[in-house]
């Protein structure tokens, strides 16, 4: 691994931190393509999120940022420029720092999310779908199931207002195909946990596996364990399932795109720069 005064910097940025797959990952893809650059990994909290922001847009050498849990709603507000996919589910994952220092920002987590579930078989096409989370991730994934054509999307989340912020917006977009629900897996062809649950010993399934089917397709995002207490149990029903590894693995290279300055928005949904 090439690092000197000349590496560029792509800080990963979350709370907790690590649990992350990127550093390792994104860094071996941008050395693949001949990029001297790493992604390392920065630990803020929520209420440091700012300052964190406004630190990396003066440091030359940081030529953008990976935002993860639980940051990609707030990070949206500190950037000059984002798609108008980041702007419809309110987040961003990646931002990419221009020449002219202005951050630009964009959400690709449902595109993995659903590219790592199309590698694995499933086709969420005229599926009942139930997603657990309506946050920064659970957000765009939503947006992405429901922009591939599942029959029905049923979301979960604690958080009352977020939850209807999006449901709201979504029936928009997408007239009588989803409805805020609570986390019962009965008769849903596809189950996606886009919560942190499951990373702590104790924490309770996202979704009962008692109430599932062998034929239900079982996903997770989370990282660590590699194989989440929900993805094991549905998988001793017979379950095919998707790990955080499969996301990953599957918008890893979007990522390393944008923050390269390729596939950047060609017509910003908003760019408060102007």
């Amino acid at each position: 691994m090439l690092l000197d005064g000349e590496t560029i910097l792509f800080p990963i940025i979350g709370d907790p931190i690590a649990q992350v797959r990127s550093p390792k990952f994104l860094t071996e893809i941008l050395h693949g393509r001949g990029v001297n650059a790493i992604v390392p990994p920065v630990h803020v909290q929520r209420d440091a999120v700012p300052d964190a922001i406004a630190a990396f847009r003066t440091m030359h050498n940081v030529g953008g940022i990976v935002v993860t849990i639980p940051h990609k709603i707030a990070s949206l507000d500190f950037c000059d420029v984002v798609s108008e996919r980041a702007a419809f589910v309110g987040s961003v994952n990646v931002i990419h720092k221009d020449a002219e220092g202005r951050l630009i920002g964009d959400n690709v987590d449902g595109i993995g999310y659903l590219d790592g579930i199309k590698a694995l078989g499933f086709d969420v096409a005229d599926k009942r779908a139930l997603l657990i989370g309506a946050g920064g991730a659970g957000s765009a994934v939503a947006y992405e199931i429901l922009d591939r054509g599942a029959a029905h999307l049923t979301i979960a989340d604690l958080d009352d207002a977020r939850l209807n912020r999006i449901v709201g917006a979504l029936d928009a977009q997408f007239p009588g195909r989803v409805t805020a629900g609570d986390n019962d897996p009965t008769g849903m062809d596809l189950v996606a946990n886009v919560t942190p649950c499951g990373m702590r010993e104790g924490d309770p399934f996202p979704a009962d596996p008692a109430k599932m089917t062998a034929n239900t397709f079982v996903a997770d995002a989370i990282t660590r364990p590699e194989v989440s207490p929900m993805v094991e149990a549905a998988r001793a029903l017979g379950c095919h399932t998707m790990t955080g590894a499969g996301m990953f693995n599957a918008e890893a290279e979007r990522l390393v795109d944008f923050l390269l300055g390729r596939g950047l928005p060609a017509d910003p949904a908003k760019d408060r720069a102007a």
